[in-house]
Parts: structure tokens; sequence; C-alpha cells
């Protein structure tokens, strides 16, 4: 029996070596940990429950048949993060790269099928050199299969991907399909022809980090959703991140322990807003000062800047915050924040999390660029994305909600439950100098008389009344009182039943 249990050991300490100390020191050497290490600082200390540890590969050709490591270059299992279930899977760099395999892509799935089983979110560490090409086609079927997974989890349970170190290739669809992408700056990178690919292609010559490094992803494709400095404070934030996700479709999110009273006034809110329309101010301000604690996990932070995704608490439970951000563009909708937070809003949706919407939008970006690039079909995401959203919705306009924009930005037309407004909110087709220039064109030589038709324009439709008057606005609400009553209106919500129409799938417009 003592040889039996020896053996096991044995077997065991082989799997958890990886690829052999010189390996692990070059993955120590380059400021990375290994895949068991990350691990341990993702998950509760002692959670972790490891499977198929001595699953190895079944290849034999060029050599591979004296190159079987126990694992096969992914350690696979579940754990929890603050005492709740999550799914893991961590690519093992040290073992041939982290390079997929049919053995390794089958030890995800099986991951993926678990976390779909028992209702729990899958976080995927990826550290890969790419498919194993001693295998071939079989490689190339074992992306597939993680592909096919994927796509059957994505609105059953949350998906999370972190990249931290190569991912290229074929293996970048698997994250691409997750609903958040984290990466490490420096260390890690993203993209499916390398730098040498490239330059034998179209000749253009370009480092991996500018090709697709945490920069590139995280501020112009918007691939990525965010990106931190280094592993730990990586894992350390997805922690954090967690905590503001339901485990499945089915629950709702937790209900986390707050010291913050429901019924805090914030009067430095009743003079956020300048006293000239048009100089702007920080619509983060407003978030940080009615949230629980000021607490606010931002998604997308670098891509888009005109509008703000996120995830903050109000009494404990999540909520979903879009914000105009009038600090840049003037808070404008163009084609890149509509599919920001037509995304977010999606995720919010799929995942029973209610939404917050702060309006401060002048409108949709005019110009040949926007048109060309299809700003009509980008706005129409967002506006679909608000239209079929069934969570509760609560909309507060502090400001501008000119044209179209209004419509879009979560208005009671598009089934808004509690739609707020504070005194300083201008609602209208357009502002007043364009509305001036259309209606009394006639008069435009004359600046007294545009002037004074401006001023009545202003008078009539720079305020929330004729909205509130319609029905439009449920609320005209003083800025102090912004968390007392939007606190109210989620708790109010909690029990909200809303159904669409059966359908197979809609048909958004991508």
């Amino acid at each position: 029996m003592q040889d039996i249990l020896q053996e096991l050991q044995s077997r065991r300490d082989e799997a958890i070596a990886g690829g052999g100390e010189k390996r692990v020191a070059a993955q120590h050497s380059k400021g990375k940990l290994t895949a068991r290490e990350r691990i341990e600082v993702l998950l509760d200390e002692g959670s972790f429950e490891e499977y198929d540890m001595f699953v190895t590969h079944r290849c034999t050709d060029f050599g591979m048949a004296d190159q079987k490591i126990p694992g096969d270059g992914v350690v696979i299992g579940w754990g929890t993060i603050n005492g709740r279930l999550v799914y893991v899977y961590s690519q093992d760099f040290t073992v041939l790269g982290g390079s997929l395999s049919e053995t390794h892509a089958a030890k995800i799935c099986k991951i993926m099928d678990m976390a779909m089983k028992n209702g729990a979110p899958v976080i995927g560490m990826n550290d890969s050199g790419g498919a194993r090409i001693q295998e071939g086609v079989a490689s190339l079927g074992g992306y597939a299969d993680v592909f096919q997974k994927n796509v059957l989890a994505s609105g059953v349970v949350p998906q999370i991907s972190v990249i931290m170190g190569p991912c290229a290739g074929g293996a970048v669809y698997s994250p691409a399909m997750t609903d958040f992408i984290f990466m490490v700056r420096d260390t890690s990178y993203m993209f499916v022809t390398g730098p040498d690919v490239v330059k034998t292609v179209t000749n253009e010559i370009v480092t991996a980090e500018e090709l697709g490094g945490a920069k590139t992803h995280t501020s112009k494709s918007s691939v990525a959703d965010g990106a931190f400095d280094n592993d730990v404070e990586t894992l350390r934030q997805m922690r954090r991140l967690y905590d503001f996700l339901p485990l499945n479709n089915r629950e709702s999110a937790p209900v986390r322990p707050f010291f913050d009273s429901p019924d805090r006034i914030e009067p430095s809110l009743d003079t956020m807003i300048p006293d000239n329309p048009n100089k702007p101010y920080d619509i983060k301000e407003l978030i940080h000062k009615v949230a629980d604690e000021g607490d606010f996990f931002e998604i997308q932070e670098a891509f888009a800047k005109n509008i703000i995704t996120g995830f903050m608490r109000l009494e404990g439970q999540t909520i979903g915050v879009v914000a105009n951000q009038p600090m840049v563009m003037a808070g404008v909708l163009d084609i890149d924040s509509s599919r920001k937070a037509a995304r977010f809003v999606r995720f919010c949706d799929a995942f029973n999390v209610p939404m917050l919407t702060l309006v401060d939008v002048p409108g949709f970006l005019p110009g040949t660029s926007q048109e060309y690039g299809g700003v009509i079909k980008h706005g129409a995401k967002l506006l679909f994305a608000y239209g079929e959203a069934t969570v509760p919705k609560v909309t507060l306009i502090t400001r501008k909600a000119y044209g179209g924009a209004y419509d879009v930005m979560a208005s009671k037309h598009l089934r808004g439950d509690l739609n707020y407004a504070w005194p300083t909110a201008e609602i209208a087709v357009m502002g007043a100098k364009g509305a001036v220039e259309i209606l009394y064109r006639s008069e435009l030589g004359d600046a007294d008389k545009i002037a004074a038709r401006t001023k009545d324009y202003e008078d009539r439709f720079a305020n929330p009344f004729v909205a509130a008057e319609r029905g439009y606005i449920d609320d005209v609400i003083m800025p102090s009182q912004t968390r007392v009553r939007l606190c109210r209106a989620f708790a109010m919500l909690k029990g909200k039943k809303l159904e669409n129409p059966w359908k197979k799938h809609d048909n958004l417009p991508l």
C-alpha cells in the first residue's frame, strides 16, 4: 500500500513541477507567475480542486512520444472567490509553451461543461504559444471545440478571459467570445497574425507590443476591457470584478454588506453642473458620490472615453452604469461609444444586473468619417440593446438630452422604468442655437431678433418640464437627493417581471 501511495505522490509532484525548474525560472524572469501560482492568487486560500492532473497528449509524431508531461500544459479545476463557486483553467507556458493540443482543449471543454451544468462563471488564464504544430488538424479541431463551448456558455454563465502571455492566431477567438478580457501590461499580447507575417504580407514593420499589446487593445481596438501592471494586480482586480457578478443567468448578483446610508444627502451635487451649458464637468464625480462607499469598477476605461461603463453598488446591490462623459467630446455618441455601451448593456441584461443610465448627450457625432463608418448601424446597436433589455432601468438626465440620442439613452420610450431629471436638464430636438437658425432662417441677419428667439427657445425647451408634463420624465429631483432617490428606485424595482415575445434569437444590427 505504501508503494502505491508513494507512486501517487511522485506522479503529483511530476505534474506540479510542470516544465521543470529551468522553465519555471524563465517564466519568473519575465515577471510572470506560473499557471498554478496564478490560481493560488486568484482563488481563496486552500479552495482549489484540480482535475485531469495526469492527462497527457497522444501524439507520437515529430518525437512527441518522448515529450509527455502530466497535465499537458493546462491546469483546470474549481475553487471559490470570497466563498462563491468559480471554475478556472490556467495555461502553463512552461509545458511546451502552453501550446494547445487535442487533450489540452478537451480539458478546457470539460471545465466549461461543468460550469454550465452547475451554473458558475469560468475564468480562463491564457498564456500559450498557440496551436501545437506537431498535432496538425487535431489541435485546430481542439480550438473549434473550445469555441463552441464559448458560444453555448454565452449568456448562461459569465466568462472572463485574462491574457497573461502570448495569445495569437486561432487562440484569440476564444477570449473574443467571452464577456470580459483583461490583459497584463508589457507581458501579454493578442493578434491574429504576428509581426513577422504582417511584414511579409503587407511590408509593415511593427512590434508585438504595437500590434497587439495591452495599450493597443484597451485604447484602440477595444478588444480588451482593461489592463493592469502585473500578474498579481490583475488577478486581485479579477477577484474584485467577480464580486459584482452573478453566478449565472438565473440568479441575481450578490448583495454585499454596505456601510453607506441610503439616505445620504450630497449637497455638492447641487452645484456640480456649470452655469455655462457648454462648460464640461466630470460625470465620474456623480458616480462616485452616489455609489456605496464611492466604489466603482470601470469597464473599458481607456476606450471611447466619451461614454463610461462599469459596475457600482447601491444598498449592496450591483448596478451597471452607463454614463455620457461631458469631459470628452462633450459626451457625444459616436461609433465607438455606441459599440462599447451596447456590449455592456447586453451583458447586464443577460445576467440580471439592473442598469443606471446617466445622460448628458448633445447628440450623435456628425461627419463623413462617422457616416462612412456606419454610425447608423452602430448607434442602432445601443438603441437595440436598451430596447430589448428587461432588467430594471433607471435613467437620470443631468443636462443635455438632444435629438435621437435622447431616445437612445434608455428613454421612457425604450421601456425605462423610472426616468428622472435634474432641474438643469435640457430635453429638446437640438440645441437652441441650431434650432433657431433653422426655424427663423429669414431673420438670421438681425442679431437682436435671433438673440430674442434663442432666449425664447431656451426658456421653453432648456428645462425638463415639457417632457415631465407629457410623462416622459417621472420626476424632476434635487441633485443633492440623487442617491436617496436612486436607492429607493432600485429597491422598488427588485420585483420587476418583464418578458419579450418568444423568438429563437433576435437579429441585432451587427
